[in-house]
């Protein structure tokens, strides 16, 4: 059976060598010339793209590097560390840098707003501060999480801002008012990242519990649930499109996320244990990801070079699906269905009307694991003195897959499973079920709060009752000293 092609799959570009320990974050410059990294060893590197171009290493951290990132006009690079500082670096041979000493504890993470005007913090000192880029001074700060912080971003128009952490709780806030106007609080887990679309409407947010969820703004709803990974989420990345996100996991690999159809399309094989840090460039043609191998690995996106409209004409051309996944990488847990049709695929308008800002509401996430599905996967192969891709796709009952070179694997690609029309009863069920979900979670997010409240009240109690039983003892002790005073002192009598 013929099976159209697709996409194109990602392709290993280049890896960077120089750190002496985990890599923790990664971003482009957008000017397209260089891309920085942080890591556990204190140090910043810069790294050129030109070929055969000299690295910085920038040294002046005390503590792990958190964060990373460069100003939109790329001419300031800020880190933050577990050293509670924040530093502004000018990405260049000179390496100046401006120190703020931004916290009580250590800051996790740092971000510009899209005017350049504004940095915002995250640290483990429980809140989220504002600072000034060119006055360099702190503007605000915002305090309701009750835990570590490990994550703060502007929106794109700078009127919100998201923050997430160890409390389990995703907020957002209003930049004008300094309130908290809404708070996503169902994860099992610390809420390690987040981040908004490029247009703004949604943000994502992924869990130390392996999942990955997309909220929509405008109703305020989780539009999109992913647990693909088969460890906790350390970072992820919109494409500019907004049509793909990639994720790095604790399990070693990163994952290419397609929210059209709400599914995994790529598990990528690149570094030696967990993937820490995954950042697409500006443009979405690259992305970077750091490990806890010491190694920046650059790839070739590749996959976004066709238009939506051409996949779905090459979609109605295929006549076989692909195998169906395993269940365990699907969430929730169902049978997965396939309607092959020689007709075209109906899509409905409201779903292209809004292909670009992820308003599709019903997803079926279905995944391709490396070992043991057919598999976009590639694997880094240093053993041959450079970095080979290999890669393995099942066929029928059993996986075959022999070693192909980079050059090799750039030049094969494999078909996508695809969704036909679902039949109007399937989908009524199934919109069903999302609103039912939807109230489920308003409810658990409602007794979260209550909870919490009834917690604050007990240590409250219990704090009181500590101090009763204190002045209780220590009035003891005083009738007790006084009455052997009493008994030691003479009797007089007359």
């Amino acid at each position: 059976a013929e099976s159209a092609t697709l996409l194109e799959d990602p392709s290993l570009e280049r890896h960077f060598k120089g750190h002496k320990d985990a890599v923790t974050c990664a971003d482009f410059n957008p000017n397209r010339k260089q891309l920085a990294s942080g890591s556990v060893d204190k140090s910043l590197m810069i790294w050129n793209l030109a070929p055969k171009a000299r690295a910085f290493r920038f040294v002046g951290h005390q503590d792990v590097i958190t964060g990373v990132q460069f100003s939109p006009f790329g001419n300031l690079v800020a880190t933050s560390s577990k050293d509670r500082t924040v530093r502004l670096w000018t990405p260049s041979m000179k390496g100046e840098s401006t120190v703020f000493k931004a916290h009580t504890a250590a800051v996790r993470s740092v971000a510009f707003s899209n005017d350049g005007q504004r940095l915002v913090t995250a640290s483990d000192d429980k809140s989220v501060k504002v600072w000034s880029v060119h006055r360099q001074c702190f503007v605000y700060s915002l305090n309701q999480h009750t835990n570590w912080v490990r994550c703060a971003r502007f929106s794109p128009d700078g009127r919100l801002i998201a923050s997430c952490g160890d409390d389990r709780s995703v907020r957002l806030w209003d930049t004008s008012t300094k309130h908290c106007i809404n708070c996503f609080s169902d994860y099992g887990g610390s809420a390690t990242f987040v981040d908004f679309n490029s247009s703004g409407t949604c943000i994502a947010s992924s869990g130390a519990d392996s999942t990955l969820k997309i909220w929509d703004l405008r109703t305020n709803k989780l539009i999109q649930h992913y647990q693909v990974h088969s460890a906790g989420i350390n970072s992820f990345s919109f494409h500019p499109s907004n049509n793909y996100v990639i994720s790095g996991s604790s399990d070693g690999t990163i994952k290419i996320l397609d929210l059209l159809e709400g599914r995994l399309i790529y598990t990528l094989h690149g570094h030696k244990g967990a993937v820490m840090t995954v950042a697409f460039s500006r443009a979405g043609d690259l992305f970077a990801s750091g490990g806890a191998d010491g190694q920046v690995l650059m790839w070739r996106t590749n996959f976004d070079t066709k238009s939506y409209q051409d996949v779905l004409q090459q979609h109605s051309r295929r006549s076989t699906p692909d195998p169906p996944p395993h269940l365990s990488d699907v969430h929730p847990r169902g049978p997965h269905v396939h309607h092959p049709q020689s007709t075209a695929i109906q899509v409905s308008s409201v779903f292209l009307k809004y292909t670009c800002k992820l308003f599709y509401t019903i997803t079926v996430i279905i995944s391709r694991d490396a070992a043991t599905s057919s598999v976009d996967g590639w694997t880094v192969d240093h053993s041959a003195g450079r970095a080979g891709l290999t890669a393995g796709r099942q066929t029928g009952a059993g996986v075959g897959g022999r070693g192909r070179t980079e050059d090799e694997a750039r030049g094969q690609t494999h078909p996508l499973e695809v969704f036909s029309g679902h039949p109007s009863s399937l989908d009524s069920i199934l919109r069903h079920i999302v609103q039912q979900l939807d109230i489920l979670t308003q409810t658990v997010s409602v007794l979260e709060e209550r909870l919490t409240l009834t917690e604050d009240k007990l240590k409250e109690c219990l704090l009181h009752q500590s101090q009763i039983l204190k002045d209780v003892r220590a009035s003891r002790e005083r009738r007790r000293t006084e009455s052997e005073e009493t008994d030691g002192s003479p009797v007089h009598f007359t």
